[in-house]
């Protein structure tokens, strides 16, 4: 078993939360609970790695970095 880390937003418009995985090309999906985003992101994810053939040369995860600009 592997752990990814999924980036996860609400779009303002829709209010559905949107999630990608960094480093899986296709692994994002939406909707519009977090459970539900959960859900579809395991399935989303699965089916991405199972085209892939094989996550062994998959970015690891490192974090994230918070960067401030005026506009």
């Amino acid at each position: 078993m592997r752990t990814f880390m999924a980036y996860v937003e609400q779009d303002p418009e829709t209010g559905l939360y949107v999630g990608v995985v960094p480093g899986v090309p296709g692994a994002h999906t939406q909707a519009a609970s977090l459970d539900e985003l959960q859900v579809n992101l395991r399935e989303v994810l699965e089916l991405c790695l199972e085209e892939r053939g094989d996550a062994e040369d998959l970015p690891t995860f490192v974090g994230l970095q918070r960067v401030q600009v005026e506009i």
